[in-house]
């Protein structure tokens, strides 16, 4: 094969490759083909997971490891170099494909011809693709000592975001992807990449809702994939903790969130879930004002069991709260202290439990024991007032 560059006008020169077009559907095709080590980091960019200003989410991919990378160009480096693990690139849609010509170009599966891919003369202008799988391998390519090691590619065309995350978790959905990371990438995506994936994807957009919003309590105190360090910003709850504590209330028949689901039409009242879910944090937040906003390591409130299990008693707290009314907050207040001088999430042992404070642990059974034992005392004590 003869690979070619020839230039273009518009500040743009056009990378050539011969490729076979594969149409495993009518809408994106799929082409394979071969880049340089040296080409990769002119024709694609990895999209770093982050947020904007305005709190959007943007990229999917997860930070570079660099110990990893290191490996891979040892690897590379070392001479007699067999490396068949190529890159999935997401390319623009506006490539172009050239047939060859004469007969035997196409076997009823792949189509031979010339792929065309614009590519910018100045260096920090962005690259037309983006890098969906390989983001190790590639940054390794880029540092190689042999500039025109070969690498095959899998190139599809899609500008879209959206698509791309979608490939991207499908790509990545055997292999162990960071579970936060996944998470919050999938209210982004068209569907889940299965049905396990598909459960979390509401609560995950109700987390994202929860620590975005300044009435929230959890106004940017919830770590995601997507958090960059910022000492001015102390985020100490992990988002797993919450989705899990989401799912479980919006997927019971007697869960809290659930009626807010209408099952058949496909709807979700999210202003209502939104509603009943910052009362009732808010009020956990005024009940325990010395716990909250402090890493678990200082307050298991903060902490995964501590989420899970007053999130459970929120099941039976909510009942008791009229969101129509005046101060839902206070009434919500009022149903909490009832357990409130039990609770030892920053010093002493909890009762009953016989564990002290920080012996809690975000296992199974500290979650149900802590949680048994809140709802037990919370309904022991409006047995007496009631």
């Amino acid at each position: 094969m003869t690979n070619k560059e020839r230039s273009h006008r518009g500040g743009q020169r056009v990378l050539e490759r011969r490729a076979l077009r594969i149409l495993q559907n009518e809408t994106v095709p799929l082409y394979l083909f071969t880049l340089a080590a040296e080409e990769v980091d002119l024709v694609a960019d990895v999209a770093r997971i982050s947020r904007d200003e305005a709190g959007k989410l943007i990229g999917y991919q997860r930070p570079e490891k660099k110990q990893h990378v290191r490996q891979i160009q040892a690897y590379l480096d070392s001479g007699n170099v067999l490396f068949p693990n190529g890159l999935i690139i997401a390319l623009p849609d506006d490539l172009k494909f050239k047939s060859s010509r004469g007969p035997g170009t196409s076997d009823g599966l792949a189509t031979a011809g010339t792929l065309e891919i614009a590519i910018p003369d100045d260096p920090a202008a962005p690259r037309p693709g983006w890098i969906v799988d390989g983001q190790q391998r590639s940054l390794a390519l880029a540092r190689a000592a042999n500039r025109r090691f070969p690498i095959p590619v899998s190139g599809f065309a899609a500008s879209s975001l959206e698509l791309q995350r979608d490939q991207f978790l499908r790509v990545n959905n055997v292999h162990p992807l960071p579970a936060n990371l996944v998470t919050e990438l999938l209210p982004e995506i068209f569907t889940a990449p299965s049905p396990r994936l598909s459960a979390r994807r509401l609560p995950s957009a109700l987390v994202d809702m929860l620590n975005q919003d300044p009435a929230s309590p959890f106004h940017n105190l919830i770590k995601r994939a997507s958090s960059e360090p910022d000492p001015s910003r102390q985020r100490v709850v992990t988002d797993n903790s919450l989705v899990e504590a989401l799912k479980e209330s919006l997927d019971s028949p007697s869960g809290a969130l659930f009626p807010y689901r209408n099952i058949a039409a496909g709807t979700t009242d999210t202003e209502g879930i939104r509603k009943l879910l910052t009362t009732y944090w808010t009020a956990v937040r005024d009940t325990f004002p010395e716990a909250w906003g402090r890493p678990p390591t200082e307050s298991r409130l903060m902490h995964g069991a501590g989420i899970r299990a007053m999130s459970r008693l929120l099941e039976r707290v909510m009942v008791h709260v009229d969101l129509r009314s005046k101060d839902p907050v206070a009434a919500a207040q009022r149903e909490l202290a009832r357990i409130a001088p039990l609770c030892r999430w920053t010093e002493g042992t909890w009762q009953d439990l016989n564990l002290p404070w920080n012996d809690l642990q975000n296992l199974s059974r500290h979650i149900n024991a802590l949680s048994n034992y809140l709802v037990r005392a919370y309904m022991d004590a409006q047995g007496t007032t009631r």
